[in-house]
């Protein structure tokens, strides 16, 4: 049978859905609960990782350190994780996420940045740490390219290297030869992950067939809480990986549980394919776009398909929030057809 390690994202990519608004009260119980149901990695921090509160991404209601520490006081078979992206988040940050009891930290760049990532994967094995890489936005580059960027992290010291289809753009066949370009590209001894998105509503089926192309790792997220359509449904994943025979550790029916009666009533919003969220999986956007595409066109009286027509064909990447701004005011009157082009 095969086996896989599923990290559960609620607390993490599902702040994007909460605009990082999660109380202590809401962690401790999703913790508590995720841990109750056999998940083997709950992932705590600011939806753009460890030190992203801040202006452009996004405030948090309460501190991630408060977060992670309440996590952590409430895990106990569940592992906990954070995720960090250089430039945002800094070794200090990541120190301090260890001490609080973070065990595995997943260092996240763009597709065509792993170098920025050596430092952070490197010190995380030095502060015995699972150090693990994430590729995000994986669909904007060819499988053969992301595996020479997968082979720098794994160099680097990364454990893991993860497939993140960032815009939940990706297809079955697309998500199978990445992950068949990493195998190929790192050694026998680093595993490889996949994070999926709903965009497309698709980020169970690329999971599956992610394991069939050997990825030992998967996200989820409860309820598919997270950034645009949201991401793949962590009690979906584990139902559907019942009937595949693929072991994930989970009680299936407990997760379900926790979906219902835990993190349902912590949702501001249910994550669905709707125009919008469809929009970001057809145009290859940012899934954190979302929210902030919604209010760019209220502010600017514009619609948010053409603010995401033209952040995609920009080729907009995580951190480049402050273009959906951009394109809205243009948009507005500085002359942007709604082709996109500039008139």
């Amino acid at each position: 049978m095969t086996r896989i390690t599923v990290v559960d994202s609620t607390l993490r990519d599902g702040s994007h859905a909460k605009r990082h608004r999660f109380t202590v009260d809401q962690v401790r119980s999703v913790a508590a609960a995720l841990d109750g149901a056999g998940v083997p990695w709950v992932e705590v921090s600011h939806g753009d990782g460890l030190g992203g509160s801040s202006f452009n991404y996004g405030l948090s209601l309460v501190d991630e350190l408060e977060l992670i520490a309440t996590a952590a006081d409430v895990l106990n078979t569940s592992r906990l994780a954070v995720l960090l992206l250089p430039g945002i988040g800094t070794k200090d940050d990541l120190l301090r996420a260890r001490d609080l009891g973070a065990e595995l930290v997943r260092v996240a760049t763009h597709c065509t940045e792993a170098d920025i990532a050596p430092q952070h994967l490197s010190l995380a094995r030095d502060i015995g740490m699972t150090s693990v890489g994430f590729l995000m936005m994986a669909h904007l580059i060819n499988p053969d390219a992301i595996g020479e960027q997968a082979r720098i992290m794994a160099d680097a010291g990364a454990q893991v290297v993860y497939v993140t289809d960032s815009a939940g753009a990706l297809l079955p066949g697309g998500a199978a030869e990445r992950v068949e370009a990493i195998r190929a590209a790192v050694p026998s001894d680093v595993e490889i992950g996949f994070h999926g998105h709903m965009n497309l509503d698709l980020g169970v089926a690329n999971s599956i067939a992610a394991v069939r192309a050997g990825a030992t790792w998967v996200d989820g997220s409860t309820c598919g809480m997270g950034a645009g359509a949201g991401n793949t449904p962590t009690e979906v994943l584990a139902a559907v990986c019942d009937l595949e025979g693929i072991e994930t550790g989970i009680d299936t029916f407990a997760a379900m549980d926790v979906a219902e009666d835990v993190v349902r009533p912590v949702l501001d919003r249910l994550p669905f394919v709707g125009r919008s969220s469809l929009l970001l999986g057809y145009c290859g956007v940012y899934g954190s776009f979302l929210l902030h595409a919604e209010q760019a066109a209220k502010r600017f009286g514009v619609s948010e398909k053409e603010i995401l027509l033209e952040v995609g064909r920009r080729k907009a990447v995580g951190g480049q929030e402050d273009m959906i701004v951009e394109v809205g005011a243009e948009l507005a009157g500085l002359g942007l057809e709604k082709t996109g082009r500039r008139a």
